[in-house]
């Protein structure tokens, strides 16, 4: 028996044969292949309730292999054909980075029949099956195996802590907007662990059963579970859940939490609103479980290295990350370009305005988290100057515009490069960024000082205060607001931004804001920090390399590159001696008598050569140094409201 589903595609393939069977084929020669069309018979999203109550049981309790297993009920309200969706496009992603390779073990039945499917042969995140008559709801079972190795993906369970993210743990029906499926979801961890997320809780021991919310709340509402694990109040509507490798990483002091306190109170003085009822920044302090910054409106999921609270006095560390993602609930989140908006989680999104979703986020993140004490002033200071060096000194923009770069997580998928100077990557955030500094320099500038891109904030962001739904923008929404702050081309101004090459880094909207980037001999304290496990001589031959003496970045036209090195390059010996960060360092101020040249020993794979580098210009890092006198605008920009 043939099941209706195929046949559309059964039909449409003899339909092809036919036509092909009937064009004028030379005698003596074969009749030439066809295309077989494709024929979709996935239904498209449409904005009409879902028929019932889908109940999703995950079981997280096997923290030894990783495994989730999940139980789950999907209502059926008519026989026939149906299609089941694994999620592909997810909000914050970028890219169909769905982990549909990790589903396993899937069953589906129905009146106690188990019902065959079929993967879709176009779309592969979909399942269609023949509901049969009779049938009031599907029972599903299957299982996700999270990676155990970061080769597999991210690591989601370690033996104390699990990142249980709804989007891997379930499938959903097509032919529906996800805000109009509902879901009841109930999650069963180890026993004595807690949980925390957005989507409000019963617990009874381990096992948490959330509150019926849609599905496309649920996805947006990932949870972070749990051995060892605290809740620190923000305010009255935030939170900071850490959970943690050991006890020991929990141990907060009241200063480290106030400044927390005041990023929740910054961030609401900066964008004169709140779109959430609540806010949970799920925070993972672990060597063990993936890292990960990705946003949600209601809740973050951040994870960073042991010694967030224990080494606070060493440097800010990776502390730029929770202002960032608290950024996302306002911009990205309440605010997504209208391109990005999507009905379900298999309708492809579109980039175009990721140079305001993540570079104006980029741009908040590190000043929130001056505002707030978070990360001190000098500090941010500096952090500005490298991100200013890397784009000073990279020369991709000759060819390739920054708009372009919002197309990258899809063109690269996030994968490594070896030329990321040259080829570019996800510069959006961070040329995004520059950009942004720019305008705020441009509106100080055309106003007197009346006027900074807190008033956009304000003007864009903190529109419904409350309101946590959706509202979209397009470009057009972006200048003209701009302009009815100060009247200017700021269309013009954009375009040329976005599109232009052969320029150098847009670097001057510091320099209009009283900070203009130079380059001395010692390196910043926070350069010295990220120096950890590495040698940055990026600014002066032009590569990173390990304490091992592999190079993980070499940038095109540089003294490295140059000289034959690139990514995979192994520096053995630096003018006679073996490899150490030091012994190049000290090589780079020899260099500055030409009579001193830079000798390395370098393997690149089977092979050893020697390679001379062809620089005398000294140490070089990256600083920014104070134009005047006075309180300039990025002195005010980063002074707390």
């Amino acid at each position: 028996m043939i099941r209706p589903v195929f046949r559309a595609l059964i039909v449409a393939s003899l339909l092809s044969t036919a036509a092909v069977s009937l064009a004028q084929v030379p005698p003596g020669n074969s009749a030439p292949a066809g295309p077989l069309p494709f024929v979709d018979t996935i239904p498209d999203a449409v904005d009409t309730p879902y028929p019932g109550t889908i109940k999703l049981v995950v079981n997280a309790t096997d923290t030894d292999r990783g495994i989730f297993r999940m139980k789950e009920t999907i209502p059926v309200a008519k026989a026939g054909p149906m299609a089941l969706l694994f999620p592909k496009w997810l909000p914050g992603a970028h890219n169909p980075r769905g982990e549909i390779e990790k589903l396993a073990g899937l069953v589906i039945r129905a009146n106690g029949r188990i019902l065959p499917w079929t993967r879709d042969p176009v779309d592969v995140f979909a399942f269609h099956i023949d509901v049969p008559s009779g049938a009031k709801q599907l029972d599903l079972e299957f299982q996700f195996l999270s990676a155990t190795k970061p080769d597999q993906g991210r690591i989601a369970v370690t033996p104390t802590m699990i990142s249980l993210e709804p989007n891997s743990l379930s499938l959903y029906p097509a032919g529906y907007y996800t805000r109009q499926i509902p879901i009841q979801m109930t999650a069963i961890f180890p026993t004595g662990w807690t949980a925390a997320g957005a989507v409000p809780a019963k617990a009874s021991g381990s096992t948490y059963t959330y509150d019926t919310t849609n599905y496309e709340i649920l996805v947006d509402s990932p949870v972070l579970a749990g051995k060892y694990g605290k809740v620190f109040p923000l305010s009255p509507r935030v939170n900071l859940n850490v959970f943690a490798d050991n006890a020991a990483e929990l141990a907060a002091k009241p200063e480290q939490i106030a400044a927390h306190q005041r990023l929740v109170d910054q961030a609401v003085k900066t964008f004169g609103a709140q779109h959430y009822d609540h806010y949970e920044f799920l925070l993972s302090i672990s060597d063990q479980l993936g890292g990960i910054g990705l946003e949600h409106h209601r809740s973050s999921e951040n994870g960073v290295t042991p010694g967030y609270f224990t080494d606070w006095d060493s440097g800010p560390g990776r502390r730029n990350l929770l202002p960032h993602e608290f950024t996302h609930s306002w911009d990205g989140k309440f605010r997504r370009g209208a391109d990005l908006w999507t009905p379900d989680f298999r309708t492809p999104m579109r980039n175009s305005m990721l140079w305001v979703y993540e570079g104006q986020t980029q741009f908040w993140g590190y000043v929130l988290q001056a505002r707030a004490g978070l990360v001190s002033k000098q500090d941010t200071l500096d952090q500005y100057a490298s991100i200013l060096g890397i784009y000073d000194t990279a020369p991709a923009r000759q060819w390739r515009d920054l708009l372009d770069t919002t197309n990258d997580p899809i063109i690269s998928s996030r994968k490594p490069k070896g030329w990321t100077s040259w080829q570019r990557s996800e510069d959006y955030y961070n040329e995004g960024l520059m950009v942004w500094m720019e305008v705020d320099a441009m509106l100080r500038q055309k106003s007197n000082g009346t006027k900074s891109i807190d008033d956009f904030a304000r003007a864009f962001f903190g529109i419904r205060d409350g309101d946590w739904g959706e509202v979209t923008y397009n470009f057009d929404d972006i200048a003209n607001t701009l302009n009815a702050i100060v009247p200017y081309d700021w269309a013009g101004f954009l375009r040329r931004r976005l599109t232009e090459t052969g320029q150098p880094a847009p670097i001057q909207g510091f320099a209009m804001n009283g900070y203009k980037l130079v380059y001395t001999p010692e390196p910043t304290p926070t350069f010295k920090q990220s120096e950890k496990g590495r040698t940055d001589v990026s600014y002066s031959l032009g590569m990173v390399v390990s304490t091992a003496g592999d190079v993980t970045s070499s940038i095109w036209d540089s003294p490295a590159f140059k000289a034959g090195i690139d990514v995979g390059t192994q520096i053995q010996a630096v003018n006679g001696e073996s490899y150490t960060g030091d012994r190049l360092k000290a090589a780079i101020v020899a260099a500055k008598d030409p009579a001193m040249p830079i000798k390395l020993v370098i393997k690149s794979q089977d092979r050893i050569r020697e390679v001379t580098l062809a620089y005398t210009g000294g140490p070089r890092y990256p600083r920014l140094q104070k134009v005047g006198t006075g309180e300039t605008g990025l002195d005010r920009l980063l002074t707390a409201r």
